[in-house]
């Protein structure tokens, strides 16, 4: 079974393209939804993340997401350690479902499979790309954020042009029904491949 690693920036339109992979039958792990999971459940990471933001990291047993991005947002180093965290558990996780999937791939959906230099570990990466006056639309529609705060998290990501270099296969998400057809044909292209 190969591994397959989807990633693009923010408000590429990542989870929309691991949908429609998943419309087709593949089994798709997504990362984020996995780290979220993890904060909420998990004692370790409760208390190393109180550890590292202070007892406002959670309030009432839920994760201060706003306190915690904002804290991001003025302090890098802040991610970093967050990431070192969270990622090894989700990796963990993510080990530990492909052991349960079948058919003749999976695809792990997360956003900074560059960033974490993680992308060696996959048989095939797909990287998601849109205009950014796309992704920001739909940002500003779906976050509540600012438009300083989505650029911060731009600057802190690989540009698409970076992972592209890196990538098998490129998706360009601007319009839905050419989206879906790249999908089609690239998942076509997989299971030719195997």
């Amino acid at each position: 079974m190969k591994i397959v690693g989807l990633t693009g920036g923010i408000g590429s339109g990542k989870t929309t393209v691991a949908s429609m992979f998943n419309d087709l039958g593949v089994p798709v792990f997504i990362a984020d939804v996995e780290a979220k999971k993890l904060m909420a459940t998990s004692k370790v990471i409760k208390r190393q993340l109180n550890e590292l933001f202070g007892q406002q990291a959670y309030l009432e047993n839920d994760l201060n997401k706003p306190y915690i991005a904002n804290a991001i947002f003025n302090d890098k180093t802040l991610l970093e350690k967050m990431n070192t965290i969270i990622h090894p558990k989700v990796a963990s996780h993510f080990k530990k479902w492909i052991k349960k999937q079948s058919g003749p791939y999976v695809i792990n959906e997360a956003a900074i499979l560059f960033e974490n230099n993680s992308y060696k570990q996959y048989d095939v990466i797909i990287t998601v790309t849109a205009p950014k006056t796309l992704k920001l639309e739909r940002l500003l529609k779906r976050d509540e954020t600012t438009l300083e705060k989505i650029e911060a998290i731009m600057k802190n990501q690989w540009t698409d042009e970076e992972k592209i270099r890196l990538s098998h296969y490129v998706i360009v998400n601007s319009d839905l029904e050419k989206t879906r057809e790249q999908v089609v044909k690239i998942h076509q292209q997989i299971i030719d491949n195997q």
